[in-house]
């Protein structure tokens, strides 16, 4: 019988597992910081390259996208418990301002529906204060279940 560590070990691989999969996560520098049963909490420290205008010190929208991307798809797998493939179909993120040059971004995203295939996300970036969003993002993921369920 092997041992599969405790549940904090298990859960650490799987954060791992989870970030070591998608390689431009790691040129972005997005790094995970929580999550619950249903939500996810990432990361984005501010980083040169990640920079749309250097002389302002203003983020790529695609930065931002990328981090609320991940975070959606990361809470899609805490809401199933598992680590299933899945697909985003959609994001829609609305930029509601720049963030504060310099700052760290945090994105958080909740799936608040499971269907036997499509997950339903929503969250928001902010730049410290989670009240002052710097933008806000709703989505869909399709969940593959065909190596278990063919039909």
């Amino acid at each position: 019988m092997t041992d599969r560590g405790t549940a904090d070990e298990r859960q650490q691989r799987f954060v791992q597992h989870f970030l070591a999969g998608v390689p431009h996560l790691a040129a972005l520098g997005i790094a995970y910081r929580t999550h619950g049963p249903d939500w996810a909490e990432l990361v984005m420290p501010f980083a040169e390259q990640q920079l749309a205008d250097p002389d302002y010190g203003i983020i790529a929208s695609g930065a931002i996208f990328t981090l609320m991307d991940s975070a959606a798809g990361f809470s899609v797998h805490m809401a199933l418990g598992e680590f299933a493939p899945i697909a985003t179909i959609d994001l829609r993120i609305d930029y509601l301002r720049g963030p504060t040059p310099g700052a760290t971004v945090v994105g958080r995203a909740s799936c608040y529906r499971l269907t036997r295939q499509i997950a339903f996300v929503r969250g928001s970036a902010h730049d410290g204060d989670p009240d002052r969003p710097i933008a806000n993002m709703a989505g869909t993921f399709i969940i593959s279940r065909a190596a278990a369920d063919p039909a």
